[in-house]
């Protein structure tokens, strides 16, 4: 079993940033795929990025450039650094974690998954 707890969430003017965290239970985290998704009202769960347990990443297209993930298997922690913010940024960011399979975008791929933590972009 693995638990996930997320952090770092809040209110920010576009342009900004924010960093969130992903603590995460469990002895064999660094084996683990990671990853960041986010649902925003009315819309589907959507991929925005993950990393491998060898540490490749992989971004959605609408953050590519914007954000970046990382991970620090000492503290057993997954990071998701966002910047220049958008409006259309505004969700609840859930981090997720499962095996590593090779495959990273599908939500369905992943077995655990964190609360969620919410994220507001005014403009």
């Amino acid at each position: 079993q693995v638990q996930l707890v997320e952090s770092g969430g809040g209110l920010v003017q576009a342009g900004g940033s924010l960093r969130l965290s992903c603590a995460a239970s469990g002895r064999t985290f660094s084996r683990y795929a990671l990853g960041w998704f986010r649902q925003a009202p009315g819309k589907e769960r959507e991929f925005v990025a993950a990393i491998s347990w060898r540490s490749s990443t992989y971004y959605a297209d609408s953050v590519k450039g914007r954000f970046t993930i990382s991970r620090d298997n000492a503290k057993n922690t997954v990071y998701l650094q966002m910047n220049s913010l958008k409006p259309e940024d505004t969700a609840v960011y859930y981090c997720a974690a499962d095996r590593d399979s090779g495959s990273y975008y599908d939500p369905n791929l992943y077995a655990y998954w964190g609360q969620g933590t919410q994220v507001t972009v005014s403009s």
